[in-house]
């Protein structure tokens, strides 16, 4: 299903879409683009890079309630689930790389398993893409694993900017649900549009981008120098500050704690926040022992993480090349650079 829709018509749509559901979309403030509720009047416009935090935390919220508990004394405890009461949503100017990323915590959240909370969220979130037609950010490298600046991967809607219009694709069942709710805006595509995005889409690929050599060798050289005093190295710099997992579109890890606020009755709630592997914490056990007690241990498994389990466990890379780890990282911790120079130890 492929549409014409004017520029000046982007606002009437998301005012459409916001008689049944909450509209969010890329908006500068405090000198950064994020995600941000678009209130009523407010103007469309998608001349961003991409947002700092990434669309993940729409369906995989930072922080959670999974139940809250209360027991009198004596009697056992009462548990009230709280599965998510979000109404639906749709999230304008998502770029390939967090779409991408969303079929990645898939198959985490998902496969096998459904986890309930993530898929109450999912099935209520619509994603609605912008592909990616200017140079990519200096720390961008989609390319190297496997994506492109128009991938619709993990994306209901795929929107491609051209002259005075956007050309747009319903990818999903519930991206033609919200291109239906404003069909009368929408014009179709004919021929010249699809050749026009082609050529778009082709000089989007042809932008340098940083690269990373040989995937294959990156995963051989990690196998191969798994103990290598390297990674010390590497991670010297690193202040565990965390920055490089939170803002990551296909982190998933959590933490599990009880909150209790009061004592009796005991009463409190079970809450699910985002963890990370970067932090001492995160792999202390209860005697004190930590399998991963150096900067250079819990940098190896992330990148560990990102380019060579995931690969074996789902055949992809668990990295989608956003380049945000890089560009935000306070010291200068570069996953291009570590996996070049793993891709390089192969050889030896």
């Amino acid at each position: 299903m492929e549409m014409i829709l004017k520029k000046d018509r982007l606002g009437e749509w998301a005012a459409k879409l916001r008689g049944s559901a909450e509209v969010f979309a890329p908006v500068f403030a405090d000198d950064s683009w994020n995600f941000c509720k678009v209130e009523p009047g407010a103007e469309l416009t998608f001349d961003h890079g991409n947002t700092v935090r990434p669309a993940k935390g729409f369906v995989f919220p930072q922080r959670e309630v999974l139940y809250r508990f209360r027991q009198e004394s004596g009697e056992a405890p009462q548990l009230t689930p709280t599965l998510p009461a979000d109404g639906p949503a749709v999230v304008f100017g998502v770029r390939p790389c967090d779409g991408r990323a969303m079929v990645r915590n898939d198959k985490v959240f998902t496969c096998g398993f459904a986890d309930p909370y993530y898929q109450a969220r999912r099935d209520r979130v619509v994603f609605v893409g912008l592909a990616c037609n200017a140079p990519p950010s200096p720390n961008c490298f989609c390319l190297s694993v496997g994506g492109s600046p128009h991938a619709g991967d993990g994306l209901d809607v795929l929107m491609t900017e051209l002259d005075g219009r956007y050309h747009v694709k319903a990818l999903t069942a519930k991206g033609k649900e919200i291109a239906g709710i404003a069909e009368a805006l929408f014009d179709k595509a004919g021929a010249a549009d699809s050749s026009e995005v082609e050529k778009v889409h082709a000089a989007a690929r042809s932008h340098p981008q940083r690269s990373i050599a040989a995937m294959e060798k990156v995963a051989e050289g990690l196998k191969r120098n798994f103990d290598s005093p390297q990674w010390d190295t590497l991670a010297q710099a690193c202040i565990g500050c965390g920055a490089c997992t939170y803002l990551c579109p296909s982190c998933h890890c959590f933490d599990i704690n009880d909150e209790v606020s009061s004592h009796s009755p005991l009463a409190g709630e079970r809450v699910r926040t985002w963890d990370n592997c970067q932090f001492p914490e995160f792999t202390m056990h209860t005697s004190g022992h930590n399998p991963r007690n150096t900067t250079g241990a819990r940098l190896r498994q992330r990148i560990c993480h990102k380019l060579l389990y995931f690969v074996e466990n789902h055949n992809i890379q668990q990295c989608t090349g956003c380049g945000r780890c890089i560009s935000h990282c306070p010291v200068g911790i570069d996953i291009v650079r570590v996996a070049n120079v793993m891709e390089e130890a192969a050889g030896q």
